[in-house]
């Protein structure tokens, strides 16, 4: 019997229609290239004439086209749905839309100027997060035209819609969720101080088990409270300080071009930024695939300095992901470095947003906000879309009010290059109970960082990564980070005591609940139920108001329909991730990564084969 291969999802992305400039967002060094819209609004200019980033952010928003492929219903203003028209979406932005013309209606006579009513459905994954819904509007035909292709000519349809759908949506359904979701995080918040409350009451009974209850309750609530005071540091459009971006590539030939790509296409002075490719001797074609975006950026007009400003490197041998950025670091040629994860593409504000913080000398690293850019795979990766952004809006958020987020996430960080070249020794030879630290990089220098210095959190610095989509990847990721979150706190809680009281407290109880919680949980679910007979609704309507306040949350600030899988990730999480805490304290000096091929994992695989043939042999033998 063969053993069947598991096929690997087909991931759903958005995909943004092409630009015909390959460096589509660099200011132009020489001012040749005046960036209009297409609504005739200089771009990033305000009312005054004044250079406003939060205005250019907003244009971009709306004159963003993402690739498209649903029906479209044309129906002519004035007449009856009897005459409605079919076609076919070509892509679509916040303004308008591009429409191919269904060949059974090539009779009907269109003309520009024609105002139309619009009736699609936008599936998810088509537009950004929030836009998946339906919608009936108004446009205007701005352009027609013929299209050759090899089976015939098409007539495409372009419409200008009469108002944006982002504010069509906002008046349908986006401020009906903010209001929905603030009344019921409120109510969820009340209901959950006075169960907190009600355990006060039972302290004679069991003062352990209450204590534990409300200091979860006020470590999570807490939590939320100072995540939504966070306020990025906002933009000096003069603070422009040189920025190295390192990217670490180990067999990453599918995404790896799209990574570089964002990278390089930056909103940011053309002199002051540089990007670093680092392969740690990839066994795919991911070598090739760099070569091919480098020879292709290398096209664009010299006044980018692209020759100069993109370069890669190949390791001699496999080192792992350490070794490849500081390599990187060394290569350097500016004072602050960026890593960023070869599956995981910048926004093209991203590096201006993130720099924002060291323009206190006291900061040494920042981490931008992480999204999941494969959030409508499966329910794989919609679980991971609503953890990510609450661990990075309200978790990161709230430890970044006291400047020292613990996690500065390898998706998308920034360093003082001067503070990574003096610990690069103490990061590459790293070991913990005599094994070597492979993974969990992010934390280990994090915590490097955070003993000397301050860390932050950029929200508006903005990157998405591809999530695991397969159960049994994902499982092992999350295994893996639970050992180094184990092993690097162990290691923060040396320090932190140091820094600002209440984050101190913060931190040693958010050590403490996360490791005592499945002993918290077998008692309530478990052993209450079959020694006291007693069923324990008030702890599941405490999970319960827990998952609420996420998904809540998620629906506050994201306005998606994708808030509900925020209370399945906690189910999930209690019924399957909650009990790999337990595995991790007695694993937890494993350098294995287990979805990766690196010199650890070869050598583990190696002995369990040995282990496996010497069974056997011993099996063969005869009595």
């Amino acid at each position: 019997m063969f053993k069947r291969e598991k096929k690997k999802p087909e991931e759903v992305l958005s995909v943004p229609r092409a630009d015909r400039r390959t460096l589509s967002h660099v200011p132009d060094p020489e001012h040749l290239r005046l960036k209009v819209d297409r609504r005739g609004a200089a771009e990033g200019l305000s009312d005054d004439g004044k250079f406003d980033f939060g205005s250019m952010k907003k244009l971009r928003g709306l004159s963003m086209r993402f690739e498209a492929s649903f029906d479209v219903w044309l129906q002519r203003k004035g007449r009856s749905k009897k005459s409605r028209i079919k076609g076919q979406a070509i892509d679509i932005s916040s303004t308008g839309i591009l429409i191919e013309l269904d060949p059974a209606f090539a009779d009907q006579l269109i003309m520009e100027g024609g105002k139309y009513q619009l009736n699609f459905d936008i599936p998810p994954g088509t537009m950004p997060e929030g836009f998946e819904s339906s919608v009936r509007l108004e446009a205007v035909i701005v352009r027609t035209f013929t299209r050759d292709e090899g089976d015939g000519s098409k007539q495409l349809i372009a419409f200008q819609f009469t108002r944006p759908i982002a504010a069509y949506l906002q008046r349908k359904r986006w401020g009906y969720s903010v209001y929905m979701a603030s009344s019921l995080l409120f109510v969820a918040v009340g209901i959950i101080m006075l169960m907190r409350v009600e355990s006060i009451i039972y302290f004679k009974y069991n003062i352990l088990l209450y204590l534990y209850s409300i200091t979860a309750a006020a470590f999570l609530l807490t939590r939320y409270f100072f995540g939504a005071l966070h306020r990025d540091v906002p933009i000096n459009q003069h603070y422009t300080p040189g920025v190295s971006i390192i990217i670490p590539c180990f067999n990453e030939e599918q995404w790896i071009h799209r990574t570089i790509l964002s990278c390089m296409n930056q909103d940011y002075p053309v002199d002051k930024l540089e990007v670093i490719v680092v392969d740690d001797r990839s066994k795919d074609r991911s070598v090739e695939q760099i070569q091919k975006v480098i020879d292709l950026v290398h096209k664009e007009a010299e006044r980018y300095a692209t020759k100069e400003r993109l370069k890669m490197h190949v390791l001699a041998e496999n080192g792992g992901k350490r070794v490849a950025l500081v390599k990187g670091v060394e290569m350097a040629k500016h004072n602050l470095v960026v890593f960023v994860d070869s599956d995981s593409f910048l926004e093209p504000t991203a590096i201006r947003h993130l720099v924002q913080p060291f323009q206190d000398p006291r900061m040494g690293g920042v981490a931008g906000r992480t999204d999941v850019e494969n959030k409508y795979t499966n329910s794989v990766t919609k679980l991971q879309t609503v953890r990510y952004y609450i661990a990075f809006r309200i978790m990161k958020a709230a430890e970044s009010w006291f400047d020292s987020v613990t996690c500065l996430s390898g998706p998308l960080s920034c360093y003082r290059k001067e503070l990574i070249l003096k610990h690069k020794d103490a990061w590459l030879n790293q070991k913990f109970l005599g094994q070597p630290a492979t993974f969990g990089d992010d934390r280990s220098m994090t915590n490097f960082i955070l003993r000397t210095h301050r860390t932050g959190y950029q929200d508006s610095a903005i990157c998405s990564t591809i999530v695991p989509s397969d159960m049994n990847v994902f499982l092992k990721q999350q295994m893996r980070w639970k050992r180094s979150w184990l092993r690097e706190s162990l290691r923060a809680g040396g320090f932190i005591w140091r820094k600002e009281p209440f984050m101190a407290l913060f931190f040693y109880i958010g050590l403490i609940v996360p490791i005592a919680a499945p002993v918290i949980v077998l008692y309530n679910l478990v052993y209450v139920p079959i020694v006291h007979h007693v069923f324990p609704s008030t702890f599941l309507m405490g999970l319960l108001l827990m998952a609420l306040l996420m998904s809540f949350a998620h629906l506050l600030f994201r306005k998606s329909k994708l808030w509900v899988f925020g209370i399945v990730f906690c189910v999930f999480y209690e019924l399957v991730l909650l009990w790999q805490m337990p595995v991790a304290w007695v694993t937890f000096w494993k350098s294995t990564w287990g979805t990766r091929e690196t010199p650890q994992d070869i050598e583990a695989r190696n002995k369990k084969e040995a282990r496996k043939n010497k069974n056997k042999k011993n099996m063969d033998m005869p009595l």
